[in-house]
């Protein structure tokens, strides 16, 4: 079928403002724990993987045909060559990212090779944060989308209301809960949430009914990832909750991130909401099945087999051309 199509009607489908980070990943036969036989445990492996929120669904989108440029900042040690040189030869453009005189965003990632959950330890120097005048508008006004983390919120809420306002459609990643993460949804025409956060937000256990409680009148849907069960999405008054595909998990790092590329590209191409969740779920079960955030994006091929365990539902084609209505 081919890889889907970018429109060449746009400077870019889609523009990225967030988080890219190098990690130190090991793997461990179980979780420490401070007293007992687990205090000390011998490493299984060890790697340095590229990864980071935006930086991977970036790559995911590109893997996919998307043309992609990523808003961000790198540091100037090797951690930051490495990432920028990786998001290049998975072709996103960094040109209009920062480079800072200091080191890059990084992780330690502690893996649980029995059924591959982790533990992500970060550090990020305060000198990484993106200021106001390193986002173009020219480039966030002429995307077919865009798509924001809460690395830096005051920035993305920026950016989304920038491109709102310019009838561009903004998807997000919202997985942590600070003082603005309410303003941050509100900018955004389509939230996509970790589990956690509806509830953290509103205070409903129902997760549904926290949802409607979020929903804004210029929401054209939100969404809600729930790991090895799928996702929820909430499109007007309909819900639906869209099963995840089974798979032995190796590495989970970075399926979420997987999740949200897959998720614009079928959003880009004019699918259903339930559709546009089947796609993305397919994506980051396969995320789930190899080692690394970016080194887990998927082709469209591996997706589509993944999509084959339901016959009545397969991707079916290039997004169409346009934005996706906002």
């Amino acid at each position: 079928m081919g890889t889907v199509k970018s429109n060449p009607v746009f400077l870019y489908d889609v523009v990225g403002v967030g988080a890219n980070s190098v990690d130190a990943v090991y793997v461990l036969p179980e979780f420490p724990r401070p007293a007992g036989p687990a205090a000390k445990l011998k490493i299984r492996s060890q790697r340095l993987s590229p990864g980071g929120q935006m930086a991977t669904a970036l790559c995911t989108c590109a893997a996919l045909g998307l043309r992609t440029s990523y808003v961000g900042a790198f540091g100037n040690d090797d951690n930051g060559r490495r990432i920028r040189g990786e998001l290049a030869r998975r072709g996103v453009s960094t040109d209009a990212a920062a480079t800072r005189e200091v080191p890059n965003r990084h992780a330690v990632i502690l893996i649980d090779e029995r059924h591959g959950e982790r533990v992500v330890l970060w550090d990020r120097d305060p000198q990484l944060a993106l200021r106001r005048d390193e986002v173009p508008a020219a480039l966030i006004a002429g995307a077919r989308l865009v798509h924001v983390d809460d690395e830096d919120e005051a920035i993305a809420i920026d950016a989304a209301r920038l491109a709102r306002g310019a009838g561009v459609p903004v998807t997000s990643d919202i997985d942590r809960i600070t003082g603005r993460t309410r303003e941050l949804t509100a900018a955004v025409t389509i939230p996509i949430f970790a589990e956690h956060v509806p509830q953290a937000l509103t205070g409903e256990r129902d997760l549904p009914r926290a949802l409607a409680a979020l929903r804004a009148p210029h929401h054209r849907m939100l969404c809600v990832t729930l790991g090895s069960r799928g996702a929820m999405v909430l499109d007007g008054d309909r819900l639906e909750q869209v099963p995840g595909y089974p798979v032995d998990v190796v590495d989970t790092t970075g399926a979420g991130d997987v999740f949200r590329g897959a998720f614009i590209c079928a959003l880009l191409r004019g699918d259903r909401p339930a559709e546009i969740v089947r796609f993305a779920n397919a994506a980051a079960a396969v995320a789930c099945t190899r080692h690394g955030a970016i080194g887990g994006v998927p082709t469209l091929d591996e997706i589509e087999g993944r999509l084959e365990s339901d016959p009545s539902r397969k991707w079916d084609g290039p997004p169409r051309r346009g934005r996706a209505a906002s």
